[in-house]
């Protein structure tokens, strides 16, 4: 008898742990933080990002699934606009032969865009994209500084936690006139070496 009363108690404890790991991992999702952020290893320094799952999840998915099968990785940063964002996510930018074409490439698919009220600050990642609104695909940038006039127009899906100053690096590299006219093709190449989802706690 005592022995049985023991397991339920025991059991009743097991239960309630259980149950508050699930709320904790809930809260946390609600409260806009996540368990896993993506190391962006670039050849001028290394940047750590948070995800926004709770206001871009489609984005946030299609992100690492994407930096999860390499699609990333030997890729550049092919714009840079001084006081504005670095862009990067081609994935023609591979190709040194392709450079006339870099800023128009893609996965092969769109995602349907996730206009949220998460602002574009200062290290904040969203998704580049077309005159369409659904047709962001793999290609993002992170801002050099605050672009509110950005906002609801483009997809906030997360914010660098680590690497401000590579940031800021890379986008104080010279740049030159690009083929459309607009001062930001970088003149030196800045390669995405790996962008690697690990988990939040594994990054000091």
């Amino acid at each position: 008898m005592k022995l049985t009363l023991l397991a339920c108690v025991l059991g009743m404890a097991l239960g309630a742990t259980q149950s508050r790991a699930e709320e904790k991992k809930d809260n946390a999702l609600m409260n806009g933080t996540s368990s896993e952020v993506a190391v962006i290893k670039t050849s001028d320094g290394e940047m750590v990002a948070e995800f926004w799952p709770e206001v871009a999840p489609k984005t946030v998915e299609n992100f690492k699934k994407l930096a999860r099968s390499g699609f990333y990785d030997g890729t550049a940063f092919h714009r840079i606009v001084k006081g504005f964002m670095i862009q990067g996510g081609d994935p023609l930018t591979k190709d040194l032969s392709k450079e006339s074409r870099y800023g128009s490439g893609d996965p092969g698919y769109s995602i349907k865009a996730e206009f949220n009220n998460k602002s574009h600050e200062k290290g904040v990642l969203s998704m580049a994209r077309s005159s369409d609104p659904d047709s962001a695909g793999s290609q993002f940038f992170i801002c050099l500084a605050d672009v509110r006039r950005l906002d609801h127009q483009y997809t906030t899906f997360g914010k660098l936690i680590k690497g401000i100053d590579v940031l800021e690096k890379i986008g104080d590299i010279p740049t030159t006139m690009s083929d459309s006219g607009e001062r930001s093709k970088p003149l030196k190449r800045v390669t995405l070496e790996s962008v690697r989802i690990v988990p939040a706690d594994s990054v000091k």
